[in-house]
């Protein structure tokens, strides 16, 4: 415990007491539409997919406002404005305010994301960063395991607002522990320069190297999101049982990142970020590929368990390199920038779905492709310098 510092554990804690709240209503969202407002197809899609959106471009202003006026204030008007937001979840009249609500939500994530991450950073030492963003992403799946199933039992028992109303009390609560913790604390020493949109925009648009790994993470993000979109519906087309199926897949990737992350990570704390980065797209390729070319249960499982580890390779990795690359007064807003990758989450499941009509045969194969590409931005981006092959 003493690897971190307390305010680190105390957020990492809440991590998984806000995400766990989060995946109790959110994969339900789409059944809620329906069930509740008869929303179209086309309306449901626009409310699950608008938070990608929103996403995408709050979080450079959410990592701007937290290195202009410090991580303190933004992470914590998020939170209240968050538990706001899913209490407009729960008390929506009409479509329209639950499209708004998802728009606001995508938008708070957006601006507690990289503020968390940043105040985080600022109590780690820099060479246990890696390791701190591994066991974040731990702690994100074991939400993503533990809160759809707590949020199904509390809708049996209930109605399907209620897991948004006990998701709101959680975000309210958090919002009060973060006020106790972040008072009392005392925070490292951190710049805020005072500096305008305009420049930070130009200074980050000629940052080629933070350019190409948006980019990157942006295809990657793409390739990622076929995994909840279109993998469910060809499973379903050409598989016996393919929602079953689909069911142990989920459930398969979700133990596989459980159990492998954190001796993963050390181990690539062993190997550069470079090597950790080849391996782990060449594993996310190669899982595509095997989905491809699967025709059975124990294909498609063990193409899962490749996709899965390249996931533990690289995921994590993104966060440990921006902080890298980003200047002193400036971790948050490029952190922030990396929200941009919500984009391939945005597009993935339109484009995905063209290919799915189009062109089903080649799906995968597409993605395994699509996932090279961004092994080359990675590349590019890290050539000019020595700190990420060491």
């Amino acid at each position: 415990m003493r690897y971190f510092h307390p305010i680190v554990w105390q957020l990492l804690a809440g991590t998984v007491f806000a995400r766990t709240a989060s995946f109790m209503t959110m994969p339900f969202l789409a059944i809620y539409l329906q069930q509740d407002f008869h929303a179209s197809a086309l309306m449901i899609g626009l409310a699950v997919g608008i938070p990608q959106l929103t996403a995408t471009f709050g979080g450079f202003f959410g990592g701007f406002l937290t290195d202009r006026i410090g991580r303190k204030p933004v992470i914590i008007v998020s939170m209240i404005a968050w538990s706001l937001v899913f209490f407009g979840f729960a008390f929506a009249p009409n479509i329209w305010t639950l499209v708004i609500c998802n728009a606001l939500n995508g938008l708070c994530r957006s601006f507690f994301e990289p503020a968390s991450q940043a105040l985080m950073i600022d109590y780690t030492d820099e060479r246990k960063r890696r390791r701190l963003f591994s066991i974040r992403y731990t702690a994100i799946n074991l939400s993503a395991v533990v809160g759809p199933l707590v949020g199904v039992l509390i809708a049996q028992a209930g109605s399907m607002r209620t897991p948004f109303l006990i998701t709101a009390s959680m975000y309210a609560i958090y919002a009060i522990m973060l006020l106790w913790i972040l008072r009392h604390a005392n925070a490292p020493t951190t710049l805020h320069q005072k500096q305008r949109v305009g420049n930070i925009v130009q200074a980050i648009v000629h940052d080629h190297t933070l350019v190409l790994l948006v980019v990157a993470s942006v295809l990657g993000t793409f390739v990622y999101s076929q995994t909840s979109s279109t993998m469910p519906q060809l499973l379903n087309l050409t598989m016996a049982d393919g929602v079953a199926l689909y069911s142990v897949l989920i459930a398969i990737n979700s133990a596989t990142v459980l159990i492998l992350q954190l001796p993963l990570g050390i181990l690539s704390e062993r190997v550069s970020i470079k090597t950790s980065l080849i391996t782990g797209v060449l594993l996310f390729s190669g899982g595509m590929i095997c989905f491809q070319l699967a025709d059975s249960w124990s294909f498609y499982i063990v193409a899962m368990i490749i996709f899965s580890v390249g996931e533990i390779f690289v995921f994590p990795m993104m966060s440990a390199v921006i902080e890298m690359i980003a200047p002193a007064h400036q971790k948050a807003t490029y952190l922030g920038v990396m929200q941009f990758q919500s984009f391939g989450g945005f597009l993935g499941p339109m484009l995905g779905g063209l290919l799915l009509t189009h062109a089903a045969s080649a799906l995968y194969f597409v993605m395994a492709c699509v996932s090279l590409l961004s092994l080359v931005c990675y590349l590019r981006a890290l050539r000019h310098t020595t700190r990420f092959s060491n």
